[in-house]
């Protein structure tokens, strides 16, 4: 997977287990691809697992909800359509590569900050004409089982942050959520009311096109797909899946989301501003056809390799490839509802959606936009995450149509001013010590779509002019401010931690990246920051699921019913749980040493 060891092979992840314009997925189909071995792992350099029930920092048991430190869903079976159940819970890795854990510091440490990052929603409208859904053709992973229940998934995920009374470490409420990003799927208009409301409250009809009916490849009556309500021996029910009459009826019926009961803030990915997030939003021609009353079901063999092609490598910036391959087969393009709501959003109506106060919901107004965003519709800003701890939240995108994130120039000056803003002492771009003794110190968290190898300096089709900033220059940059603890993110739809360490250990930090919502595992993640009072501070990550029971009940077609399917349906993906699943399961899931952990790094005053 694109992101895990190397900077390249992200549009092959998502061909090979989600559909680049279906959406990102897992990566368990990517040929050639690095993994990890199931049979061994020896963890990072320096790092001992701590199995024992985890403590505040006030030592008294910590008022938590449920969280994978207590238990974690588990495949059970060894083939066919294989069920969840309860399994053990996973223990807390401490990582001490970049700074050493000194004794007793759980007696004396302080804690700084608790919230909760959300990744990679991928809330979708699956009846939309522009998904790609015929990509499963050369790849079976391409199209995922389970997405038409995103909306159902997220509610329930919802619910579950709203049930953490405290950290598992510091015994703190979080004060807010993050979502880094892709928190919509075709960047459609409808997509992004739902996607407001799930996270504020109110009702959501997971619907478009015909008001009472479903109209998408689910019930095609083709092989490809899997039918849930039907007899149709597809290729899906002959690998296992079952029948479930009722399914897509339940799936289009409205939910209603409690909204989080604590703040929330917004990053952006690149489907939020991207169809599929690769394509190219200003095409007049793709435009009308999203919005439009006709959908390809299928195409030849030809043109699904074409295509594969060009959105594998990003070189087809203008979507001349797509729009080729759905004219030529536009013969074979089936009769829909066409519905305007589906229209793309621009970046201003995104802005302008966020600050609508009916989205306001637990605050802040705008979740870190405000009106002076609207200046050049930029989508970066910072915000304040505890007293002395600062967030940064970056736009990590490539507005005129590419799967890959980068930052440009301006962006990247405003980070560097940022950090120098908070901390009264740093280093230059040559490495010698800066003084800046009117600056508050606070330690730092930044925030983005993109993690640092998916970044690169592909020029921007927009703006071919202008150069972009990749993944290792952040990492650079990152690398001068000692304030910093860590540069939290997604995209990947992995969990991976992995430390940046220098020479110099005051300038190290973690990078934490976060698997999706969408697919396996569905995870999010508590974060802690403790002061250790021993010149470190500690970034404690605990992974959680959604508040679903792990088996799915085939007869429950409630809401809470289908939030237990979805992700059944998830582990159940085509490669994952039918003969390949002990390191690819790995390779999604994360090591120990990227799941529970307690993160340390000197403090900046240290």
């Amino acid at each position: 997977m694109a992101g895990l060891h190397t900077p390249t092979n992200r549009r092959r992840f998502l061909l090979s287990s989600g559909a680049a314009v279906a959406g990102a997925g897992a990566a368990w189909a990517l040929p050639g691809q690095r993994r990890s071995s199931a049979a061994a792992d020896p963890g990072p350099a320096r790092t001992g697992s701590v199995p024992s029930p985890a403590r505040p920092a006030s030592g008294r048991p910590a008022p938590y909800g449920v969280t994978t430190l207590e238990t974690t869903a588990r495949l059970t079976g060894t083939s066919g359509y294989r069920r969840l159940a309860s399994g053990p819970g996973w223990p807390l890795v401490v990582r001490d590569e970049l700074a050493a854990a000194g004794p007793r510091r759980q007696d004396r440490r302080t804690p700084l900050a608790c919230f909760v990052q959300l990744t990679d929603l991928h809330v979708a409208d699956v009846q939309s004409p522009l998904r790609t859904e015929f990509l499963r053709a050369g790849s079976p992973g391409s199209w995922r089982v389970q997405e038409a229940l995103s909306v159902a998934g997220a509610v329930s995920l919802v619910e579950q942050v709203n049930a953490i009374r405290g950290g598992p470490h510091t015994g703190r409420a979080p004060a807010f959520a993050m979502s880094t990003g892709d928190n919509i799927d075709n960047h459609e208009t409808v997509e992004l009311e739902w996607f407001l409301t799930l996270m504020s409250g109110g009702r959501i009809t997971p619907n478009t096109g015909a008001p009472t009916s479903y109209e998408g490849v689910q019930n095609s009556g083709l092989p490809l797909y899997w039918h849930p309500d039907a007899g149709l021996r597809d290729q899906d029910k002959r690998r296992g899946l079952p029948e479930i009459p009722g399914f897509l009826d339940a799936a289009i019926r409205p939910v209603t989301s409690p909204g989080l009961r604590i703040p929330w803030y917004s990053t952006p990915g690149n489907h939020d501003d991207l169809p599929g997030g690769c394509l190219n939003p200003a095409d007049p021609w793709l435009c009308d056809y999203i919005a439009g009353g006709r959908k390809i079901f299928s195409v030849p063999d030809a043109d699904v390799a074409a295509l594969a092609r060009v959105l594998n490598t990003g070189d087809d910036p203008k979507s001349a490839v797509l729009k080729e391959v759905l004219q030529r087969n536009s013969a074979g393009a089936r009769s829909v509802v066409a519905d305007e709501r589906r229209r793309m959003v621009t970046p201003r109506a995104y802005l302008r959606a966020h600050l609508d106060p009916v989205h306001a919901g637990a605050g802040p107004a705008g979740h870190g936009y405000t009106e002076n965003h609207l200046d050049g519709e930029r989508m970066y800003y910072t915000f304040p995450v505890a007293e002395n701890v600062l967030g940064i939240s970056l736009d990590t995108t490539y507005r005129s149509g590419h799967f890959e994130g980068s930052l440009d120039s301006e962006q990247l000056g405003w980070l560097e001013r940022t950090l120098a803003a908070h901390s009264s002492r740093y280093f230059d771009a040559d490495g010698r010590p800066v003084r800046n003794p009117g600056a508050a110190d606070a330690h730092v968290l930044v925030f983005s779509h993109h993690h640092s190898p998916s970044m690169t300096r592909r020029p921007d089709a927009a703006r071919t002019d202008a150069p972009r900033h990749d993944g290792a220059e952040v990492i650079a940059l990152l690398n001068r401010f000692p304030n910093v603890v860590a540069w939290i993110n997604g995209h990947s739809h992995v969990n991976r931690i992995t430390p940046h360490p220098h020479p110099t250990p005051a300038r190290s930090f973690w990078e934490v990246n976060t698997a999706s919502h969408v697919d396996y595992p569905q995870h999010a993640r508590l974060l802690e920051l403790v002061d250790n009072h021993d010149g470190t501070v500690s970034l404690f990550t605990t992974l959680i699921e959604s508040a679903a029971p792990h088996r799915a009940d085939l007869g429950d077609l409630s809401a809470v019913g289908l939030a237990s399917l979805y992700r059944e349906l998830s582990y159940n993906a085509p490669g994952l749980a039918d003969g390949m699943a002990g390191g690819v399961l790995e390779e999604m899931a994360g090591r120990p040493a990227d799941r529970n952990t307690e993160l340390l790094v000197r403090g900046f005053r240290g």
